[in-house]
This record gives structure tokens, sequence and C-alpha cells, in this order.
């Protein structure tokens, strides 16, 4: 039997960001390509993202973005998911 374990939890006590809880926020925004990064932002607070997410977009490189997938080259070190 395998024992699941928890996710790491954040110095802050927060939850680690996903790729997928980013994608699920800002996905739509891309219909309307490109996006900049303060409009990425404006559309993860309108789909009521939690903080951390709204703080690893402010750190993206102020530029337009084409696609989803481009966004992932600056932020390497974000998992794709978290297992709950």
């Amino acid at each position: 039997m395998t024992v699941r374990q928890p996710p790491a939890i954040t110095e802050h006590g927060q939850l680690p960001v996903s790729r997928i809880e980013i994608a699920d926020c800002i996905e739509s925004a891309f219909a309307n390509s490109p996006i900049s990064s303060d409009e990425l932002i404006a559309a993860a607070t309108r789909a009521s993202a939690r903080p951390a997410i709204l703080d690893a977009l402010a750190n993206l490189p102020n530029r337009k973005y084409h696609q989803l997938v481009d966004l992932w080259a600056h932020l390497p070190d974000l998992p794709i998911s978290i297992d709950r």
C-alpha cells in the first residue's frame, strides 16, 4: 500500500502554486492574445485567484505573451500539478 504524502506547505503556510492552477485562472485571457503581464494579473484577479498566484504572475517579465505556454519559461520551478 502506498501512502500519499500531503503537498509541501510554503514558508507562508500556503500550498505551492502549480501550472494547472495558473492555467485554470488565466487560460481564457489568451483568447485575445497577445496579453501583457498586467492583463494576466487582472484576469487572475477577476477569476478570484489566490494571492500566491497573483504573486507568481507579478514576477513575470513585463512583456506580451501569445499563449499560456510562454509563461512557463519564466516560471520554471512551478510544478505542473500539486497532489492534494
